[in-house]
C-alpha cells in the first residue's frame, strides 16, 4: 500500500487523515493544512488532509455543502503544492471520482454509498487509493462483497474505514471486533474517531455530537492494530460549517497523535 511514496499497512507505522468535514473557503484551507503540516513534520508521521469539494448527505437541504467540485480542487490542489500534503477528499458520483483522482492522491467513498456499484468500481478504477468507509448499517463481514468489487475494478490500494454502527435512533456504537474482523479481509483498516462520536440528526435539522469521547475511542482503535486514525479537526469547531459537534479542536490535535503514537508503540512492542 503506498500513498505519496510513503508504504503504509498492517505492518508499517501508524498514520493519520485529517482536516475540516469540508472546505469553507480557501484561507480556512490553507491555514489549516500549514498546521497540519507542521504537526506531521514535528512527529515525524504520514498525515493526509482530508476535505470535501462537496457533501452531498447534509441533513437539510439548506446546510452549507462547500465550494463545487471545480473551486473545491482547485483549493485541494493548492494545499498540495504549499504544504506538500497528501490529499484525500470524497466523491458522491463516478464523474466525481474519474475528475477529482487527477488531483488528489486518496479518494473516499462515503458510508451511506459504500453500496453503490457504479461508485465503487469507478473510484477503484482511477487507480488511486481508495478510503471505503463502512455503512452504519453494516456488519464488517459485509465489507468482503464491497473490497471484492473494487479489487475486481482494479484497486490495488484499498483501505477499508470504521466509522460506527447505527444504534438506535440519533445514535452510534463503535464494535472494536469489526476492526479486526476487517483487517482480516486482507486490507489495511482505518478508524474514524470523529464520525463514530456524531449523533445523526439529533440536532433536528442537523447531526449532532460528542467530541469528548474522540480520544477514549480513537485509544482503543490504536491498541486494537488500525493501520490510520481519520479525525476531522477545525480551527474553531463551535463555528464549524459542518460536523462541528464531533470535530476535534485543531489546537488540542498534536498532544492527541503523540499519546495515538505512544499506544502504537506499545501494541506494536507487545506482539513482538
Amino acid at each position: 500500500m503506498s500513498i505519496f511514496d510513503h508504504r503504509k499497512g498492517s505492518e508499517e507505522s501508524l498514520f493519520f487523515i485529517a482536516g475540516p468535514c469540508v472546505i469553507e473557503s480557501r484561507d480556512n484551507a490553507l491555514r489549516t493544512a500549514d498546521a497540519l503540516a507542521r504537526i506531521g513534520s514535528a512527529l515525524d508521521v504520514l498525515l493526509v488532509y482530508k476535505s470535501s469539494f462537496d457533501k452531498g448527505n447534509r441533513s437539510s437541504g439548506d446546510s452549507f455543502r462547500g465550494p463545487g467540485l471545480d473551486a473545491g480542487l482547485r483549493i485541494l490542489e493548492e494545499v498540495r503544492s504549499e504544504t506538500g500534503l497528501p490529499v484525500l477528499t470524497d466523491v458522491h458520483t463516478p464523474e466525481q471520482a474519474t475528475l477529482a483522482a487527477q488531483t488528489v492522491d486518496v479518494l473516499q467513498t462515503p458510508a451511506f454509498l459504500c453500496r453503490q456499484t457504479d461508485l465503487i468500481v469507478a473510484a477503484a478504477a482511477t487507480g488511486v487509493p481508495v478510503n471505503i468507509k463502512k455503512g452504519q448499517f453494516m456488519a464488517p463481514q459485509e465489507m468482503r462483497t464491497v473490497a471484492k468489487k473494487a479489487s475486481a475494478a482494479g484497486a490495488t490500494d484499498l483501505f477499508l474505514c470504521e466509522r460506527g454502527t447505527t444504534f438506535g435512533y440519533h445514535n452510534l456504537v463503535v464494535d472494536m471486533r469489526s476492526l479486526q474482523v476487517m483487517a482480516s479481509l486482507g486490507f489495511p483498516v482505518i478508524f474514524d474517531a470523529t464520525h463514530s462520536v456524531q449523533l445523526p440528526g439529533a440536532g433536528g435539522d442537523r447531526s449532532d455530537g460528542q467530541r469528548e469521547f474522540v480520544p477514549l475511542l480513537a485509544r482503543a482503535a490504536v491498541a486494537a492494530g488500525v493501520s490510520g486514525v481519520f479525525m476531522e479537526t477545525h480551527i474553531d469547531p463551535s463555528r464549524a460549517l459542518s460536523d462541528g459537534p464531533n470535530a476535534w479542536p485543531l489546537e488540542r490535535l498534536q498532544p492527541l497523535l503523540e499519546d495515538l503514537l505512544r499506544i502504537d508503540d506499545a501494541a506494536r512492542q507487545s506482539s513482538l
